[in-house]
């Protein structure tokens, strides 16, 4: 387009080249999903199914995301495109947030609504029949029906087992609690690291960057020890009633994000101390990671409050 004999110039939007890797990406994830499925009925080559789709998916990943860099750094990234980057970043993020917040939304109606309403609250006044005699409702759920159909006492627990708030003056030796520390830490030291780049401090970023990281793993640690706690001292398990459900339902999909998080980190911080990777003006890869464990911390204090604290 010309106006009064000048040329205007357009950026270049660069467009790769076509590629199989999303077959293989959709292959990994159906098996991974397929592989979890079996082994959550009990089937024996579950498991295999689930390693060789988690594996086949990161591969996919680091070839996938190996060409961006590559492309990046060649300098065939036009503004356009990192934009389009950030948008997709955003959209990821909120359908994230959809994801939690159905969880949530479903803790929400066990917990306030349906729950009540089976132990006689609202239009009525009675107890629903299909539960059994004597019910009560109570947050959280220590039996469920099998259990007191088969009167099965030895696997209730009582409140004072669950994994919820135990008291102020108990909280030093409450596992969420120091998970909640470590998190709210590392959302501090990540603002740092970002800071420290943004201001091309490249010693002060990799360092920050380092404890992050490590902070990321010792909330992983915590959280198995937590598992292992309500597994083989608590009997609290999936298989727990509605309590237990959407207890590790919600901290298992946020334990699950945070090792992504954590490993998204990890190799940032590989990038920058191998290959010298990110600027001041052109760090997408670490913005983007940076953040989704923003994102994941704010997600932990929902949890920490409202699954734990004001359970």
């Amino acid at each position: 387009m010309s106006t009064n004999n000048e040329v205007v110039e357009h950026e270049t939007y660069y467009v790769p080249e076509q590629s199989r890797l999303p077959i293989f990406a959709s292959l990994g994830l159906f098996l991974t999903v397929f592989g979890a499925g079996r082994m959550l009925n009990g089937s024996d080559d579950g498991s295999m199914y689930f390693f060789v789709g988690a594996l086949l998916f990161a591969f996919v990943l680091w070839s996938w995301f190996s060409i961006v860099i590559a492309e990046n750094m060649r300098g065939l990234n036009s503004m356009q495109l990192k934009r389009s980057y950030v948008i997709g970043m955003g959209w990821f993020i909120f359908s994230e947030v959809m994801f939690f917040a159905a969880f949530f939304g479903a803790l929400w109606y066990v917990r306030s609504l349906a729950g009540p309403w089976l132990g006689g609250e609202g239009e009525g006044g009675a107890a629903n029949p299909l539960i059994w005699p004597g019910y009560q409702h109570e947050w959280p759920v220590m039996n469920t029906p099998d259990m007191v159909a088969n009167g099965d006492k030895a696997k209730i627990l009582g409140p004072e087992q669950s994994m919820s708030n135990p008291g102020l003056s108990n909280w030093a030796s409450w596992l969420p609690f120091w998970n909640t520390v470590i998190l709210l830490a590392s959302s501090v030291t990540i603002h740092i690291a970002h800071s420290a780049l943004k201001s091309n401090k490249r010693s002060v970023f990799n360092l920050w960057l380092t404890v992050t990281v490590l902070l990321g793993i010792a909330f992983i640690i915590l959280q198995i020890e937590e598992y292992v706690h309500a597994y083989r001292e608590m009997g609290l398990t999936l298989e727990s009633g509605i309590y237990g459900a959407t207890f590790f339902l919600l901290t298992g999909f946020h334990g699950a994000h945070v090792t992504l998080g954590t490993f998204m980190l990890l190799l940032m911080l590989l990038r920058s101390i191998l290959k010298g990777h990110f600027k001041h003006d052109d760090s997408f890869g670490f913005d983007a990671a940076a953040w989704y464990w923003h994102f994941v911390d704010v997600v932990w204090l929902g949890l920490f409050f409202y699954v734990y604290v004001f359970a």
